[in-house]
């Protein structure tokens, strides 16, 4: 019984690192990210399928952020995107950017940003272009 009651403890204390880690960094990556760096990024690698005014192979960019995945009026998506129930926060795009399968099964983007700085940066960039 003894050592049921520490495992307990254990995993409640690491838990709370991850939370309080995890909370942490979403302080800091504003700090960290470079929109500019991220436009030059964007520039190199999405815009072959994406633009920030029009659909292309891949929906339009501006307003992404805070947007409903598959929300796009006029842009035909595949059915796993189109009824996710995804909203395309900082955090989401990080994670889609890192791994698009694992966060929504069946959409039809091959394309992944392996260096989180790059990441931050192009979500940094997207972020300012919402926002206008």
């Amino acid at each position: 019984m003894p050592y049921r009651f520490a495992q307990r403890k254990v995993r409640a204390r690491g838990c709370a690192w991850c939370v309080g880690f995890v909370g942490a960094f979403l302080l800091v990556w504003p700090a960290l990210a470079d929109a500019a760096r991220g436009r030059d990024l964007y520039e190199s690698r999405c815009i072959a399928c994406h633009s920030i005014e029009a659909n292309r192979v891949g929906p339009m960019h501006r307003g992404v952020v805070g947007r409903k995945a598959g929300s796009v009026a006029g842009f035909a998506y595949s059915q796993a995107v189109h009824n996710s129930n995804v909203v395309w926060t900082r955090e989401n795009l990080d994670r889609w950017l890192t791994n698009p399968q694992a966060v929504i099964a069946g959409q039809r983007m091959n394309f992944r940003v392996a260096n989180a700085q790059d990441r931050w940066d192009i979500i940094d960039f997207l972020s300012e272009q919402s926002a206008r």
